[in-house]
């Protein structure tokens, strides 16, 4: 409510700064690089996905209440300092180097910072920081850009040079520079992200300053740029934008292929303790394995699976990266209750993945034989991928449609309203074709921390048992206001 009252008293300044029709042209055209971006962001974090409501959060902010501060205290501290200053300084030279640079980047990692209060343990590292930061700042653009592109249409107007002003401002402000703010403030992102991978307390300080000290100078620079002739945009574009975003992108892809390796090295784990299909841990850690899976839920239910197995996945990867960080002796209050949480959220929703996550190993071969057990040489495909042991399920058959569903064993009826079974319908605990259940599919698996030997390897260590130092799982599991607070419990959008 407050954000929205922000935005509704930001959008009248700027009505009333440059009247209703400019102001009309600066929205529409604001409009349009928006969508591109934010896809952007969203396309980044789509390993660890945040809830939209996070991401609308996010937005928000930086499109209300941090415009309107900065607006706010651009003018104010600008008029200030030029007044307190020896020399005579025009305010609006001082507001573009000196002050809006450390406002404007301020207000808006406020956001992050009010993220990391009351929603931290959604943020992972540095990919999630500099996801939201970035929307935050595309936020902020897209009201900068309303302002910006309606003077330039009003000055138009009053001129009589047509749309010269305004077109040229639009090239260079929504064609040639759309990720200008979200880079700035990425540096934030960057330096906070990395901080909460850093074991050392002086790290963990210095680091978001540093980001933030960095954000504040390349915008400095950016701004500076008109002040260096006809070459100063060009010469700044080439020489900090472009190496910048290079590379924060690299950057931010690496660290997600390594979350994607700590799926794929960490869930197998849950496989054999019964949690998972012994598919599910490779093809969670494929991005093109989920996108499939997705397509495959959508396509043989209706969109709503598909939003269902995106947040399972979710769960996924959020159970793979708490289990690593106490398996590497980071702090993971209340491990138990998040791993638990986290765990009925996989085990509620088993039946829509399983078949999805069989048929995306079936179309992408994992390529991973590292994390599979050893195999003789002559187990190798000519795919180039190794050959599941003995023990593990076969892939599903290619008729897909046809006969039982995935999970409907033969001649169990089907569920009632349905001419044919839906992929997925256990009818009792037959695994996948309607074969004996020899993996306990259709029961509870044994709970995490387990000590009696594996499901699938017997006489091997209890793969589901809780890290060293950590309880076992055997605690209670959150209800009432705990549960319904619970950070780690599944998103909700």
């Amino acid at each position: 409510m407050l954000l929205a009252l922000c935005g509704l008293v930001m959008l009248g300044l700027v009505r009333e700064e440059t009247g209703t029709e400019a102001f009309l042209v600066g929205l529409g055209l604001a409009v349009l690089p928006a969508p591109a971006v934010v896809l952007a962001f969203r396309w980044l974090g789509r390993a660890h996905p945040l809830p939209w409501g996070t991401h609308a959060f996010v937005l928000a902010w930086g499109a209300c209440a941090g415009a309107l501060i900065a607006l706010v205290a651009n003018s104010f501290v600008a008029v200030w300092l030029a007044d307190a200053w020896a020399h005579p300084v025009d305010p609006n030279t001082l507001a573009a180097f000196a002050v809006a640079p450390v406002v404007e980047e301020s207000a808006k990692a406020t956001a992050l910072l009010l993220v990391l209060v009351f929603r931290g343990r959604l943020i992972r590292g540095p990919v999630d920081a500099v996801v939201l930061t970035g929307l935050t700042a595309t936020g902020f653009a897209f009201t900068e850009n309303i302002l910006y592109l309606a003077k330039a249409f009003g000055s138009d107007r009053d001129e009589g040079t047509g749309a010269a002003i305004t077109v040229a401002t639009f090239f260079i402000r929504a064609v040639f520079s759309p990720f200008a703010h979200p880079l700035f403030t990425c540096m934030t992102g960057l330096g906070v992200g990395l901080a909460l991978l850093s074991r050392r307390r002086v790290g963990r300080v210095l680091l978001p300053v540093a980001g933030l000290l960095l954000a504040m100078g390349m915008h400095a620079a950016w701004n500076g740029s008109t002040v260096l002739g006809p070459l100063g945009f060009p010469l700044v574009y080439v020489t900090i934008m472009i190496p910048a975003l290079g590379f924060t992108v690299w950057l931010v892809l690496w660290h997600r292929q390594r979350e994607l390796r700590t799926v794929r090295e960490t869930l197998p784990r849950y496989a054999l303790a019964g949690w998972l299909s012994p598919y599910e841990p490779l093809a969670l850690g494929s991005l093109r394995s989920r996108r499939i899976a997705a397509e495959f839920a959508s396509y043989h239910g209706i969109r709503a699976d598909a939003r269902r197995l995106r947040l399972y996945a979710a769960a996924a990867t959020r159970l793979a990266l708490l289990r690593s960080d106490a398996e590497r002796g980071r702090r993971t209050p209340d491990f138990a209750h998040r791993e638990r949480a986290l765990l009925d959220h996989l085990w509620r929703d088993r039946a829509l993945a399983r078949p999805a996550f069989a048929h995306s190993w079936r179309l992408a071969p994992p390529r991973a034989p590292h994390l599979l057990p050893a195999q003789p040489a002559d187990a190798a495909a000519p795919g180039g991928w190794y050959a599941p042991p003995a023990w593990w399920p076969p892939a599903p058959p290619r008729g897909y449609g046809q006969g039982p569903g995935y999970g409907h064993g033969h001649g169990a009826p089907p569920p009632p309203g349905r001419a044919h079974a839906p992929y997925g319908y256990g009818g009792g605990t037959a695994p996948y074709g309607g074969s004996p259940a020899p993996y306990g599919y259709g029961g509870r698996p044994a709970p995490y921390g387990y000590g009696g030997p594996a499901p699938y390897a017997p006489g091997q260590p209890p793969y589901a048992a809780a890290p060293a130092g950590i309880p076992t799982g055997t605690g209670q599991q959150p209800t009432g206001e705990d549960a319904r607070h619970d950070p780690w419990a599944p998103p909700r959008e």
